[in-house]
């Protein structure tokens, strides 16, 4: 609300108040020991003196320990670019001829297929096959994949039992090559007659990398060494699988008569 001063009227001058800065000098003038801040602060002094303390009498150690780290990792970058990396490019170079006879082989009939699985694993024109590439690039990828190929030239050959420990040598990312090895091992184990093994590695390979070409396949495959080995429980639940799930798949063309069997 405005207010008016009357004619007349002088408002008083206002006083000049002294202040008294002797409260405020006692307020701020804290003894430093009764400070629980101040505390905290010392503490931190001392442990950061106690760390420098500490740097200063291991830094060689430290210095040390960086130091070989360092050496480690330059050492494993030098190793990957003059060792590891040309090795891979020469194995894959030498296993070209390998791969040639191997596509060859599947590609052939009568008894020239196992002339050129031979070839295949082990080596012809003057370069490696399969089984030396797998040993002289042991740690590589190709020396790896060499495994694979090793693995069904033996196949192929019936030595089943190098055609086992091969495959089980072979490690890999790609589901579609894994489940394939498996598959390969149940079949090297069939061929054996050793219908429990091969049963085990045959449900393993369809259960990976569930599909409609490999997963069916290997269904029938299962259901087969069951049937033959006289479970017919178990092989009646693997046909049964194809013919609910898989019925457009080549293995479910004659899935009723199997399953006709297994009842």
């Amino acid at each position: 609300m405005a207010t008016y001063n009357k004619r007349g009227y002088k408002a008083p001058k206002e006083k000049e108040e002294k202040v008294d800065n002797t409260f405020i000098e006692d307020q701020i003038n804290i003894d430093e020991k009764d400070s629980a801040t101040a505390g905290v602060f010392n503490s931190l002094d001392n442990t950061a003196n106690k760390a420098e303390e500490w740097f200063e009498k291991n830094q060689k150690m430290i210095f040390g320990i960086l130091g070989a780290f360092a050496l480690v990792v330059v050492g494993y970058l030098m190793y990957q670019k003059l060792v590891a990396g040309p090795k891979e490019d020469e194995a894959a170079n030498e296993m070209f001829m390998a791969q040639q006879n191997f596509q060859k082989a599947l590609d052939a009939t009568g008894t020239a297929t196992d002339s050129l699985f031979t070839l295949a694993l082990n080596g012809s024109e003057g370069k490696f096959g399969f089984k030396e590439l797998a040993d002289k690039y042991s740690g590589t990828d190709a020396g790896n994949l060499a495994n694979y190929y090793a693995g069904f030239c033996y196949l192929n050959l019936k030595k089943n039992t190098e055609a086992i420990a091969s495959l089980e040598k072979f490690k890999s990312d790609d589901m579609e090559l894994s489940v394939l090895a498996e598959g390969g091992i149940g079949d090297a184990y069939a061929q054996q007659n050793k219908y429990k093994e091969a049963l085990d590695h045959y449900v393993k390979a369809s259960e990976m990398h569930k599909n409609d070409l490999n997963t069916p396949r290997f269904l029938l495959k299962a259901g087969q060494v069951a049937l033959v080995s006289g479970n017919k429980t178990d092989a009646l639940k693997y046909f049964q699988q194809i013919k609910d799930n898989y019925d457009r798949s080549p293995e479910a063309q004659n899935v009723d008569a199997l399953i006709g069997l297994a009842q």
